[in-house]
């Protein structure tokens, strides 16, 4: 394994296969370093021919890895989580080098990612089957769970380490062997994970990172040899997997896009209510699946709240995100922030109150970087592009309703339902805001409510494609089909032909 400083200061970015590092040999493409602007390295982008490589060296590791026994398994786990907690700091620099986010959050990126690992270790548990003795007279029934065979990931940049976790401990723990493809915005941490595994023991082809882009993800989705895909992204990009894949005959889970909504009730706290808008529209710059980008203002609340977030979002500490005091960071390329920026532009154009303007934000020293500022509007309409499409960055957009029953419906009328938030004080209203709202996570008085590994991660409506939901208990089911065995023996089995469907006797 490389030394960690080597994966941040080396020139090039290539593919991990076989239990070793592969350099490229087909097109580059630059990583910049956001909060300066400048290229930091060349990556590799995959061809066919490495793709099919990862494949194949994933199919002939696949039947020794999946016949290893299941606590053999989890105790390459275990090393590998020992290994992830010494160097944890370092992939945090990693993520923060080359995705932009605060360092800080980017530790606790890495900590999530942490949680699920420490939940794949449990796999003996979990793949335990169910037994019934005697079903039928002399018959017994029972179920075990197998491994699918070569499963791939492909990953998003805001979330460079944690959910690439969300996939690959399980599936592996659960006996398949994996090839992922991780963004190629931020693509090191991938790679040094992938030394991890090998010096934790993992034999040679059961994980694999192939770098690349539409290409690879489009080899990977025809290929026959991958039983199974999983993509978190945008929307579109999700459908597109979810359905070229499907095509494919393989099992497909797409976690797509997001327009997450804050409830705020006339009884809430509004200093709780306001720095839960702050950290949760603003943190990592908004680029979060999970970020809060409408705030439903319910009553007269209102008015004691925009004041207030206007206040602080002008006095965000936005900074280089290795300085330990910076609340926010960069966007993680010039393109993403000028699509940013021109969502601003399009809510001032469609008569929305630009309260405070985040645009043209320029960092001291920095001057180069792909810094924009926290933005903020009010009296955004449910018409507005603002409020209807995904604009993930730091742009909140408050909407004023009169009751509940109108933040509720306005919600349920979204088409994404990933995730949603509640603040109030009355126990009535946030059981029947739980219970009724059309969304896959729910929290109340919680901003950001990413289940913890042991409950599994979707959304509903467009913001899923797909029949499970990632890592936990739903995970292990993705990554594994279940056998159903029905026993007996020759002793118990009666004389002569049975032409009548089996029943219980």
């Amino acid at each position: 394994m490389g030394a960690p400083d080597a994966y941040l200061a080396t020139t090039d970015v290539g593919h991990h296969i076989n239990g070793r590092a592969v350099p490229g040999n087909g097109r580059t493409q630059p990583v910049f370093n956001p909060a300066t602007g400048a290229v930091a390295r060349q990556l590799q982008l995959a061809t066919v021919e490495d793709v099919n490589a990862a494949v194949a060296a994933a199919q002939a590791a696949f039947p020794a890895w999946s016949q290893t026994p299941a606590i053999r398994r989890a105790r390459v786990m275990n090393n590998f989580l020992a290994l992830v907690n010494q160097h944890k700091d370092t992939l945090a620099a990693m993520i923060t080098a080359e995705h932009g986010k605060v360092f800080t959050d980017a530790q606790g990126e890495v900590m999530r990612g942490i949680d699920i690992i420490e939940f794949a270790c449990g796999i003996p548990q979990l793949l335990k089957g169910d037994y019934t003795e005697q079903v039928s007279t002399g018959i017994d029934n029972w179920t075990m769970r197998q491994a699918l065979g070569v499963v791939a990931g492909i990953t998003p940049f805001n979330f460079p380490v944690m959910v690439p976790c969300w996939m690959f401990p399980v599936a592996i723990a659960c006996g398949n062997t994996f090839v992922l493809k991780p963004s190629e915005r931020d693509p090191s941490a991938a790679n040094f994970m992938a030394d991890l595994l090998t010096q934790a023991g993992l034999p040679d082809g059961v994980f694999n990172v192939v770098q690349g882009d539409k290409l690879a993800v489009d080899t990977l989705l025809g290929h026959p040899d991958v039983k199974a895909l999983s993509f978190v992204g945008s929307t579109p990009i999700a459908q597109y997997i979810y359905e070229t894949g499907a095509h494919h005959g393989k099992r497909v889970q797409a976690l797509g896009g997001a327009k997450n909504h804050m409830v705020v009730m006339p009884d809430a706290d509004v200093d709780q209510v306001v720095d839960a808008l702050i950290g949760a529209a603003y943190g990592s710059a908004g680029e979060r699946c999970m970020a809060i980008s409408v705030a439903v203002l319910v009553g007269d609340i209102a008015d004691k709240v925009v004041p207030l977030v206007a206040e602080r979002a002008r006095a965000l500490k936005i900074k280089n995100g290795m300085e330990l005091d910076a609340e926010m960071g960069p966007i993680v390329t010039a393109q993403a922030r000028d699509r940013i920026e021109g969502y601003i532009g399009i809510g001032v154009e469609e008569g929305a109150q630009l309260v405070v303007d985040g645009r043209g934000h320029k960092v001291p020293g920095h001057e180069a970087g792909f810094f924009t500022g926290g933005t903020l509007f009010d009296h955004v309409t449910p018409q507005m592009r603002i409020y209807k499409e995904e604009i993930f960055g730091p742009v909140l957009a408050c909407v004023r309703v009169a009751t509940f029953a109108e933040a509720v419906d306005l919600i349920n009328a979204h088409e994404y339902g990933n995730g949603v938030a509640c603040y109030t004080s009355d126990g009535n209203v946030a059981r029947e805001f739980a219970r009724h709202i059309q969304v896959g996570m729910v929290g109340i008085n919680v901003p950001i409510p990413v289940p913890m590994a042991w409950h599994g991660f979707g959304g509903w409506k467009k913001s899923l494609f797909g029949d499970m939901h990632a890592y936990g208990e739903e995970g292990v089911r993705f990554y594994t089909k279940q056998k159903s065995i029905m026993q007996r023996w020759p002793a118990s089995i009666a004389k002569g032909a049975e032409f009548v469907m089996p029943t219980a006797k």
